[in-house]
């Protein structure tokens, strides 16, 4: 047990709930209540995080764990439960507010009570895990079928399969002592959710616990399926935690509290169902920091970041662009801002920034050097304390180094690198760490290049950072989809920027760096490819969600090469492609 925390029963009539009590009473009170077929222990791991700061109790439900376990469906009404609650906060937090924390039958009950006016002032917030309002799930089953979709309410049922089971005269009997016993669960715990599992959890009295709690379905979940449902607003702000890798509840049972609720925050976390399980630090500190909110008052209603919502939700959000000060970054920037967004303009040219910052409407310009870690550092805890967690971070600043690798010295690969490729890393690590801890979710960008898949003799080093993005790029949009956190790579063909002005030709003279760089850009400006159309296709890329974009017609033709005609894409890499 964790020290500090005391066991206490509370009782309600005929009823004993077995109560655990720990922290400062001095400070605001959680309460927090299991879900289906757990106990009060399941919350020990966020319990141990929340009493150095908090009131912190948790208790039993009725038929669970050391609380008494009624007869028949009838005892377990939502209004029976709701009474058991009230009789633990008048117990152990009498007339104080409370804020309420429930996981799985625990958010379902936890509805109940932040919409029924007989808790209106008693709970100051509630937090919901993997726990959507039965009127909420009841919904999101009928509206597929009020537009002629079948297929697609089916589907939403599909991982709802063992209600029926639990409703079948008998089903708990074969799902728990015949299909399910102790050991089994704790398998399935441990092998198919990969959570930690130990004396505490799942708890020994599962079985037991199973049996009485399906009454918990067969009681409350018929009286909704057979009436119409009133989807009633919450008097209370309320924070969704959804876990991304929920086997039990999907996505769309969540909507109609995101239209409902006048202050909601929903957050997203990479995961199984018992979120408060896997991720406790992460469970807690949002408890922690929404409890904190709702004290100093109301927080706002928080949009969530949608992956492939469309640009329209780029208003009121906030950006963060590198390489800002001109070319791609800066027209990207522009765009971006035009779509109501606030913008962070990164750059380490003072005198580029200054100017983009004119360009931009709305703007905040902030020197920073992205191949300097430690700038990149200060940088990341600036914006966070000052602006918060960017829902859009563009990694756009790059150099170009041209010439055969056999010229392409250290100190040439070392700052290529420096920027191209560790330039991106810490952009990526920096925000994508604080956008993960945030749970709003968000959108990466990362500027590669068609050089990425398509090999030149004459850019080595370019080609292999720019090809190190978009395998980094592909690589964290897989590790990060969980958090409802998108990764694009952009990968441009020619476009006429001011890289290619600054471009350094290894083993060249100054005069031929002079010569080349003319050359080069004046070839580019031929093409009269521009940024601003690359801002375009960068900007809808945002909104679509893509993994990879690929600008300009002759990058498209390059990847076709490179994936169905390799052995033409090598040929051609041998050819010149830097004027003599």
């Amino acid at each position: 047990m964790i020290e500090g925390v005391q066991q206490r029963t509370v009782a309600r009539d005929s009823v004993a709930l077995s109560v655990l009590e720990g922290g400062d009473r001095s400070r605001p009170t959680i309460v927090l209540v299991h879900g289906y077929p757990d106990t009060k222990d399941v919350w020990l791991p966020v319990i141990e995080r929340l009493t150095p700061e908090f009131h912190v109790i948790a208790y039993d439900v009725r038929g669970a764990g050391a609380s008494s376990a009624p007869r028949g469906p009838a005892a377990y009404a939502i209004d029976h439960l709701a009474s058991d609650f009230a009789a633990v906060c008048d117990a152990v937090a009498p007339g104080e507010r409370v804020h309420l924390v429930g996981h799985d039958w625990g958010g379902v009950q936890g509805w109940e009570f932040v919409t029924s006016p007989r808790f209106d002032g008693r709970i100051a917030s509630f937090t919901t895990i993997a726990g959507p309002a039965l009127g909420h799930v009841v919904d999101a089953q009928r509206e597929p079928w009020r537009r002629g979709k079948p297929l697609q309410a089916i589907g939403r049922s599909r991982r709802s399969w063992y209600v029926g089971l639990f409703l079948m005269p008998g089903g708990p009997t074969l799902a728990w002592r015949m299909a399910t016993p102790a050991r089994r669960w704790r398998q399935l715990l441990a092998t198919a959710e990969r959570l930690p599992v130990d004396e505490h959890f799942p708890a020994p009295s599962v079985v037991q616990d199973g049996l009485h709690g399906v009454n918990l379905y067969r009681r409350n979940v018929p009286g909704y399926l057979l009436r119409a449902v009133s989807l009633r607003p919450p008097h209370a702000p309320v924070q969704l935690i959804a876990p991304s890798g929920d086997r039990f509840i999907p996505d769309s049972y969540y909507e109609a509290a995101e239209r409902i609720a006048p202050q909601l925050r929903r957050r997203t976390v990479a995961g199984s169902h018992w979120a408060q399980r896997s991720e406790p630090d992460l469970v807690a500190s949002w408890i922690s920091e929404f409890v904190a909110e709702s004290e100093a008052g109301l927080p706002e209603k928080a949009r969530r970041w949608r992956r492939g919502g469309g640009i329209e939700q780029l208003d009121g959000r906030l950006a963060l662009v590198t390489g800002a000060g001109s070319g791609i970054g800066l027209a990207t920037a522009a765009l971006i801002a035009s779509h109501g967004a606030r913008v962070l303009l990164v750059d380490r040219d003072e005198a580029a920034l200054t100017r983009a910052a004119g360009a931009v409407r709305g703007s905040r310009s902030l020197q920073c050097d992205v191949s300097d870690a430690d700038a990149m550092q200060r940088l990341a805890d600036e914006v966070l304390a000052s602006e918060g967690v960017p829902d859009v971070v563009i990694n756009n600043a790059g150099i170009a180094i041209a010439g055969p690798f056999l010229k392409t010295g250290v100190a040439e690969w070392r700052r290529i690198v420096d920027i191209n490729l560790l330039g991106v890393v810490h952009g990526c690590r920096l925000f994508g760490e604080a956008m993960v801890a945030r749970g709003g979710g968000g959108q990466i960008v990362n500027t590669a290049s068609a050089a990425a898949f398509m090999a030149s003799k004459g850019l080595p080093a370019y080609s292999a950072t720019k090809a190190a993005v978009l395998m980094l790029s592909e690589c964290l949009r897989a590790e990060l989809a969980p958090s409802g956190i998108g990764v694009t790579a952009v990968c441009p063909g020619f476009i006429a920027t001011n890289i290619t002005r600054a471009a350094d030709y290894v083993g060249r003279g100054d005069a031929d760096q002079d010569r080349l760089r003319d050359q080069v850009t004046r070839m580019y400006e031929r093409r009269n490819f521009t940024p601003e159309q690359v801002a375009v296709e960068i900007v809808d890329a945002i909104g679509a969600d893509l993994p990879v974009a690929v600008v300009t017609p002759e990058a498209k033709l390059m990847r076709a090469l490179s994936r169905f005609a390799p052995g033409i894409s090598r040929r051609l890499a041998g050819l010149e492609t830097l004027p003599a």
